[in-house]
């Protein structure tokens, strides 16, 4: 069990305690383990894993040309097939970003989870025969339902804010990070040249995600469904107190079910929203605007754009690309586990507001860094911390804080649709930044990085101005914060007309004396 799964485990227990004599919760910790385990997991392990057979894949290919057709690509040919293997993948998550939430509706949170792994088995087994048919196509049909299988998770963090109790809802969310984080470490071990990441074994390397896969096959069916699922969508009561009775580790407290039954009566009648319904729904406006502003920003960031400074930042010996991987993939696994101590102590709109800023930091102290490289000889230690802590800001605020503010804004019928909203709008934007990053590159050069910073920057300061604080509030609360944006106008005339009233009266009273 990671460290961060016994804070949280220690945490929940400490605060059930106080209430009332409670179990251990270990089906809370054990059900984030397994959802995980097969989602956000594997997303950041089928990231890793494509950089280990690039070489491998490009002879492959080669030579599956020159034997079928005769014919003997040009290396920028080779380059081009590879670069669609390597892009087709963000086609997939936005397709599977869009079929989330009719998924997650019809066939609820854990159900979608599952049935997802039936685009990665796919997947895993045209990688592995692929090799032996001789078929660079069906790495790449492979390559889309793995990225659909990725779009998909956007469900894990749903599942996740809707399961946990309001105190823990942050903390149990940014286990995605967490566990993205461990399936990074995952694929650069192995992919190494010592395990999968040999010429001989690249189609088993592709093929190895079908493993997080069959473990959470095997342990997700045995945890319960999201509680307010089962209530609000499919009206089960009994249902839904056994799943907090056995996610809490204690009795059901009267105040927590209160509160989804009071939700449970606000949609009463309502069917699930539509995507396109969100963007006429003048009160759902500011919480449209701050979910695709936020997870645009997180793409647009310039995070994984980082990443490749840091893999070209290296000395191209085989040692030091390892030891830079290892401190990179450290500092990966060590942020999430920090932040998840803040997110409840300091808030969201903290944690989003300070990562961004810290990214805008680090962002103008790595281009100062990267335009005196050539007259200062330590400038290049500290490009590499730089990118470090430009990765280590990231994890503090976007990558965890990000995925729970659908939950915890939007109420159960527009929930899904704004999660196929945010997650279409992660994939676009990732795929936006790697085709105009090598453009920014080349034409800003030692400045490829100011844009990324702008981003922040505005970022921060629409967190600052617009997004209310959202931590330990009920979503009727939070409801009626945002209401006050999304009909401002009102609100003003509202306050004007109880002055002139409360003028009035003052007057009247004054006369009558």
């Amino acid at each position: 069990m990671c460290t961060h799964q016994l804070l949280l485990f220690d945490h929940f227990c400490l605060s059930c305690s106080s209430v009332s004599r409670c179990d251990h919760p270990l089906t809370l910790v054990l059900m984030v383990a397994s959802a995980a385990i097969g989602g956000t997991l594997q997303y950041g392990y089928n990231l890793a894993i494509m950089n280990a057979p690039t070489v491998f894949i490009q002879t492959f290919i080669n030579e599956t040309f020159l034997e079928r057709w005769d014919i003997q690509l040009e290396d920028y040919q080779v380059t081009l097939v590879w670069t669609i293997i390597v892009s087709i993948f963000s086609l997939g998550g936005f397709a599977g970003a869009l079929i989330a939430g009719p998924m997650t509706i019809r066939f609820g949170r854990k159900n979608c989870l599952l049935l997802n792994n039936i685009f990665l088995m796919s997947g895993a087994l045209l990688a592995l025969t692929s090799r032996a048919a001789k078929s660079f196509e069906m790495i790449i049909i492979s390559r889309i339902l793995v990225g659909i299988n990725a779009g998909i998770m956007n469900v894990q963090p749903m599942y996740f804010g809707e399961s946990a109790p309001k105190h823990l809802r942050g903390a149990v969310s940014l286990s995605s990070a967490v566990f993205t984080a461990f399936g990074v470490v995952l694929g650069q071990v192995v992919g190494l040249r010592e395990i999968l990441g040999s010429e001989p074994c690249w189609q088993y390397l592709l093929a190895s995600n079908a493993v997080p896969g069959l473990i959470q096959l095997l342990t997700l069916p045995w945890f319960p469904e999201s509680p307010r699922y089962l209530l609000i969508d499919r009206g089960d009561k009994e249902a839904c107190i056994n799943a907090l009775r056995r996610l809490r580790g204690c009795e059901v407290q009267s105040s927590e079910l209160d509160e989804i039954l009071q939700e449970q009566a606000e949609t009463k009648g309502m069917r699930p929203k539509q995507p396109w319904e969100l963007f006429t729904d003048r009160s759902m406006r500011w919480q449209l605007i701050s979910v695709m502003i936020i997870s645009s920003a997180m793409q647009l960031c310039g995070n994984d754009s980082v990443r490749r400074t840091d893999k070209n930042s290296v000395d191209p010996r085989d040692v030091l690309v390892r030891a830079s991987c290892a401190v990179s993939c450290g500092t990966l696994l060590c942020k999430p586990c920090r932040s998840n101590l803040l997110i409840e102590r300091k808030g969201r709109r903290f944690m989003l507001m300070g990562g961004f800023i810290l990214m805008t930091v680090w962002a103008v102290v790595f281009t100062i860094a990267l335009s005196f490289e050539h007259y200062i000889s330590w400038m290049p230690y500290l490009s590499m911390g730089c990118i470090f802590t430009y990765i280590l800001s990231f994890g503090m605020g976007p990558a965890g804080v990000t995925g729970v503010l659908p939950t915890e804004i939007f109420n159960q019928t527009a929930r899904p649709a704004a999660y196929m909203i945010a997650g279409s709008m992660m994939w676009i934007n990732l795929g936006i930044v790697g085709m105009i990053f090598p453009f920014l590159v080349s034409e800003l050069s030692e400045y490829c990085f100011v844009p990324f910073a702008a981003v922040c920057v505005l970022s921060a300061l629409y967190i600052g101005l617009f997004l209310p604080e959202t931590k330990g509030k009920s979503l009727s609360t939070i409801t009626r914060e945002f209401h006050k944006l999304n009909f401002k106008d009102q609100a003003k005339n509202f306050e004007s007309q109880t002055e002139a009233q409360y003028q009035l009266g003052e007057v009247c009273h004054s006369t009558a004396m």
